[in-house]
């Protein structure tokens, strides 16, 4: 047997299983925020943390998703928001020119992006490393200046949709509830991927992409289908997000620190890892609206999450939670792998 598939096989072999009291806190905390919304409907103010949760669950759902190519493949890609604008734009015509509404049509705005993802990933992934990094800004590029352009979706001025029909203080509700689905169901995916052998070649991609390919594994097709199905949660995000918003433009979308904080979120928690992109993105979340509180909507937000994300990668090198498994100070509750 070759090294590559003896690594694969003792990972395989050394997989933890997940243990029941695990199971039983995931649920313990998939029911608190299923339950969090009822202080709203007693007693009401609660519009802000229903708008920071619903925000948290969507970046958790981005962050697990881009860890599927950028953490398990190591494929790293600042081009992702390119399908939060896909799914955006795709519920946005379905809606503004079809009538079908966002909360339905989300699923296949997902696809559409997923779809994408598969075409996009045949060109990109044939190069590695830093070309692929400049490929996936390319797109980036591309995509600004083709919705720019396009006077069917409004051009650089974007396109508007209708208000919600629902009293202020519960028009947040539905999309609380689906963005907490998105971020469940990423995180699972990610959860099945890092525990398949599918998630096993990626890894071997990601350590010795020659050798995993002498060993067997289809790297081609593995990369490919990663990158796809790295578009389908955010896809569907950004079709709820646009909705949440009532205004699209390719500069909400389609700027490079959209899609720089899609890695950073994941970095910070530890690439690679299933609970690594979750605990990102909340450190990342939090962390920036505590500067915004205290600092405003200025240079000096920008500087203090910057200093904070640097502070943060000098102490924990490998992101928070692959620094904490090196050390052997990991709490199990966090160690979903």
């Amino acid at each position: 047997m070759t090294a590559p598939a003896a690594n694969l096989s003792e990972a395989k072999a050394a997989a933890p299983s997940a243990s029941p009291g695990k199971r039983g806190l995931m649920v313990v905390l998939v029911l608190a925020a299923l339950l969090f919304p009822l202080l709203q409907l007693a007693v009401g103010g609660f519009n802000y943390w229903l708008h920071m949760g619903l925000f948290v669950f969507m970046n958790i759902a981005i962050a697990s998703s881009w860890n599927i190519i950028g953490g398990y493949a190591g494929y790293i890609s600042l081009g992702h928001n390119v399908f939060f604008a896909i799914g955006g734009y795709a519920a946005a015509i379905l809606f503004a020119y079809f009538g079908v509404s966002p909360f339905i049509a989300f699923p296949l705005c997902g696809l559409i992006a997923m779809a994408f993802g598969f075409l996009i990933g045949l060109i990109t992934l044939r190069v590695r490393g830093p070309t692929f990094l400049i490929a996936t800004i390319a797109l980036v590029l591309l995509a600004k200046i083709l919705l720019d352009n396009w006077p069917y979706i409004g051009g650089a001025n974007g396109i508007s949709l209708p208000l919600l029909d629902l009293p202020v203080e519960y028009v947040k509700l539905p999309f609380y509830y689906l963005m907490l689905l998105l971020a469940v169901g990423a995180v699972w995916l990610s959860f099945v991927i890092r525990r398949s052998k599918f998630g096993l070649g990626l890894r071997a991609i990601s350590q010795d992409e020659t050798k995993a390919e002498v060993a067997g594994i289809p790297t081609r097709f593995y990369k490919t289908l990663a990158f796809a199905l790295s578009g389908l949660f955010i896809g569907m995000a950004g079709a709820l997000w646009g909705y949440y918003l009532t205004y699209l433009s390719p500069a909400i979308f389609l700027s490079i620190l959209v899609g720089a904080k899609f890695v950073l979120m994941t970095i910070l928690g530890g690439r690679g890892t299933v609970s690594g992109p979750v605990v990102g993105a909340i450190v990342f979340v939090l962390a920036n609206e505590f500067f915004v509180a205290w600092f405003g909507a200025t240079e000096l937000n920008l500087a203090a999450t910057g200093l904070m994300l640097i502070l943060v990668l000098l102490f924990f090198p490998e992101g928070i939670i692959g620094t904490l498994r090196k050390n052997g100070r990991l709490p199990r509750m966090l160690d979903w792998d």
